[in-house]
């Protein structure tokens, strides 16, 4: 499994290194790759730990909650292999590095002797929705608790808890490109 993600990791730092432009395709190339390895197996244990890790979440909002989950990580990782379109769009070299080095650290401090793919699935899926999909990482309309959602107003996404969960080990929030929710 190590080797997976180093070698994931090394083909997106290749792209940063390179003096190419970045596109929203030549990534998608790449996660097409990796999200080809999911399994069926995968998917349930993902499933699984999605539902243990919302066992302590109140309990109106818990099958929201693991909705969402499912919705926002363990779908688009695995619609990523039918994504046929093409992805013009240039990336931003530093923005996407910096999401590239906070995955990493990510994946450096969590049990790398971890046989799960859902770290894998949850890091595919948000570099698809931040750099491909140019979308917040949960979706417009994702429920969290208190009734609120994550927004779009204008041009740009809110996130009712971003600025909660930045400092979060192994949240993704950090390279989401949804902005704080005032509320």
């Amino acid at each position: 499994m190590a080797n997976l993600y180093l070698e994931m990791y090394g083909e997106l730092s290749n792209l940063i290194t390179s003096e190419n432009i970045i596109t929203g395709s030549d990534v998608l190339k790449i996660l097409k790759k990796y999200s080809s390895t999911i399994s069926v197996f995968d998917m349930m244990d993902f499933t699984s730990q999605v539902i243990e890790e919302n066992k302590y979440v109140q309990e109106s909002y818990r099958e929201n909650s693991q909705k969402s989950y499912i919705e926002s990580f363990l779908f688009r990782a695995k619609n990523i292999s039918n994504d046929k379109n093409d992805y013009g769009h240039n990336i931003d070299r530093e923005s996407f590095g910096d999401a590239i080095e906070i995955l990493k650290t990510h994946y450096k401090t969590g049990t790398q002797e971890n046989k799960s793919k859902a770290p894998l699935i949850f890091e595919i899926a948000s570099i698809y929705a931040t750099f491909i999909l140019q979308e917040p990482i949960h979706p417009v309309g994702t429920p969290f608790p208190g009734s609120l959602k994550v927004e779009k107003e204008n041009d740009k996404f809110l996130c009712p808890v971003k600025d909660a969960n930045i400092d979060t080990p192994n949240a993704v929030c950090n390279i989401c490109l949804a902005e704080q929710l005032d509320f």
